[in-house]
């Protein structure tokens, strides 16, 4: 009796330790198939440059937002977003990883701060969706400057910095800053996967802070509402097709 249940203990441990290997490895051959935003930038951001400094040059806007657009959506939309490390105000280091939720990232700098009516919009934008998405306003200054200007933020807004001066996250600063401009909005999902990037724009100098707050909550509220949108018809697909398999089985 003692034999029999001792051989069956083994055989239980040794299942167990191989479907626990298998799963490894599973997730091991996963890891190898994504292509990270770093790989991608690293195999089109050369060219990109190259193009848009010369429509640049030649102010060709229009062509330098094109190439722009086809940039981000041929090539970065689809990677996956590396797990970049910020600073908080409470002197802590976070995570994209962090964060369990999907990820509304948008990039400022000391001198490309927030346009009229952007702030107030990022706040409504982030309460409308705070069990969603996790808004996080990433700045490339100093813990006092950041500080300041957080105070305009509501707690629904997660604010992160890179303190260049102090040269600890240059891998940070060469993927996120220099690569793409500023300011550049990343919407990203649960699994870390890049859905959009997009750039801020501006609203005219002039235009009543109303018709600002209206324009800036448009422009992240559209790209927002439309992921979600195709990520419930996702899951709803993946439901149903579940629910198949289950009623087969």
């Amino acid at each position: 009796m003692k034999q029999s249940l001792c051989a069956i203990l083994i055989s239980l441990l040794f299942n167990t330790y191989f479907l626990s290997a298998q799963e490894t490895k599973t997730d091991s051959i996963k890891d190898k198939d994504k292509v990270f935003f770093s790989e991608a930038l690293a195999l089109h951001l050369a060219d990109y440059n190259d193009k848009a400094n010369f429509a640049y040059r030649k102010r060709d806007f229009k062509e330098a937002q094109r190439l722009f657009d086809s940039v981000t959506v041929n090539h970065l939309a689809g990677s996956y977003i590396n797990n970049f490390k910020f600073n908080t105000l409470k002197g802590k280091e976070v995570h994209l990883y962090d964060f369990d939720k999907s990820i509304y990232l948008i990039t400022y700098a000391s001198w490309c701060i927030p346009g009229k009516g952007a702030i107030p919009a990022i706040n409504e934008i982030a309460k409308k969706y705070k069990d969603q998405i996790q808004i996080v306003v990433l700045f490339w200054d100093t813990r006092d400057k950041v500080k300041k200007v957080s105070k305009e933020f509501n707690g629904d807004v997660k604010i992160v910095y890179v303190d260049e001066t102090q040269n600890k996250s240059p891998y940070v600063v060469k993927q996120l800053k220099h690569s793409l401009g500023l300011p550049t909005c990343f919407l990203i999902n649960k699994d870390k996967r890049i859905e959009d990037i997009t750039r801020y724009t501006a609203v005219a100098y002039g235009t009543p802070i109303e018709n600002a707050l209206k324009k800036n909550f448009n422009q992240i509220d559209e790209g927002i509402t439309s992921y979600l949108i195709n990520y419930e018809d996702t899951e709803l697909m993946k439901s149903r097709l579940a629910s198949r398999k289950d009623k087969k089985e």
